[in-house]
């Protein structure tokens, strides 16, 4: 778990990577001495690689208006951002991704896509139905992104295929209900993401590493299913290109504690907007933020076949807090481990579980670290990190 390891042309120093988590630090959607910091401190803290999180490819594309999106002014800060990574001796990878009919159009004044006209709750938005000229803008704004992320300085890029953002949205069957050339069977719906990808792998040319991050499954009757998604695997496998790919899980539109399990902090998110989305939480949120129970490596089961039935490395996400958890994953086969919430809470966390196997984790997986991304991503058990 803890020797070198390595990812496609890149040599990590050990198999551990921070997750891409939203860390409401960029304000003016560029690099602040906060969003640094956030990943300066598990860097320090003894991770391979972390991952900053929805640096969307445009302006419509982001889930909000304050994300980053990326364009030539954001270098110079993302250069900041990389170097102070790498004189921790980690490395740092960019999630790079369309929000589609998740990306508020309020707040982003742009107009959002989505395989069909979809109208967005939090928005209170429609987003348009994307033609065929906005796919193919799509694409290449992926790989334009590529390109300023190694410009930027970045080890890998990762290309965000999941959560029903808009190459999921058009993977999901209950979703997607065109009937041209995207639409119908799921080699059709399969194009934007295969194309989304090979976009970027033309454009990176094995310069820094290239992942993906890919729904198992939406977690919701109609939505993207097992069956599907590993097809959709074993393609992008064949496709070539893709040095590793992140197995995720749930719908950021419809079932997003599908991924996080725990409890569901209905009252606090509830708390986070105004009304009248604020009412709608309180009455329907349980519905939206359904509870599911929280285990250790709690994907592992549904990973299992993607593993069986693919050569090219995995990353296993989910619930990974201690040693045990790490040893089970390479024990499994998979190559890397992708962690969250538990270095939220504690940075140094692999520092402390390398010199001590037996460390546990201080994450309860309340997930009230959920709705603090609206102002400053923190864990409310350990408290925010330092500014």
């Amino acid at each position: 778990m803890f020797s070198p390891a390595k990812l496609g042309p890149l040599t990590l120093r050990n198999r551990i990577i921070k997750a891409a988590t939203f860390e409401a630090a960029s304000p003016d959607a560029l690099v602040t001495d906060d969003l640094i910091n956030y990943h300066q401190r598990p860097a320090a803290g003894g991770v391979g690689m972390t991952t900053v999180a929805y640096c969307a490819v445009a302006p419509g594309g982001r889930t909000d208006g304050w994300q980053i999106w990326m364009r030539p002014e954001a270098v110079p800060g993302l250069r900041r951002l990389t170097d102070a990574v790498h004189a921790e001796g980690a490395a740092i990878s960019a999630q790079i991704g369309h929000a589609g009919p998740v990306a508020n159009s309020r707040t982003n004044k742009a107009r959002a896509l989505a395989p069909i006209r979809f109208f967005n709750p939090l928005s209170m938005r429609f987003a348009k139905k994307a033609t065929r000229e906005d796919i193919k803008d799509v694409m290449e704004a992926h790989a334009n992104a590529a390109r300023l992320a190694i410009d930027s300085g970045f080890d890998a890029v990762e290309i965000h295929l999941g959560h029903n953002y808009l190459a999921s949205s058009f993977l999901s069957p209950l979703l997607n209900r065109r009937t041209d050339e995207f639409g119908g069977s799921l080699e059709n719906r399969a194009k934007v993401a295969r194309g989304t990808v090979q976009s970027v792998v033309r454009a990176v040319n094995g310069q820094i590493a290239v992942t993906a991050k890919l729904n198992m499954s939406d977690g919701v009757r109609g939505g993207i299913s097992h069956e599907e998604s590993l097809q959709t695997a074993k393609w992008l496998e064949e496709d070539g290109g893709l040095d590793a790919l992140q197995l995720t899980a749930g719908s950021s539109l419809v079932n997003p504690m599908y991924l996080f399990r725990g409890d569901a902090p209905v009252k606090e998110f509830a708390g986070v907007f105004k009304p009248p989305i604020s009412w709608g939480m309180r009455m329907t949120g349980k519905k939206f933020l359904r509870e599911y129970p929280y285990h250790d490596a709690y994907l592992l089961r549904d990973a299992r076949q993607f593993r069986a039935e693919l050569k090219m490395p995995l990353i296993l996400l989910g619930g990974i807090t201690n040693r045990e958890t790490m040893d089970k994953a390479m024990a499994e086969g998979f190559d890397f481990v992708a962690m969250g919430r538990a270095l939220l809470a504690e940075p140094d966390l692999l520092n402390r579980i390398q010199q001590d196997r037996t460390v546990k984790s201080l994450c309860t997986h309340c997930n009230q670290c959920m709705p603090t991304i609206y102002r400053h991503t923190h864990c409310v058990v350990t408290g925010a990190p330092d500014r």
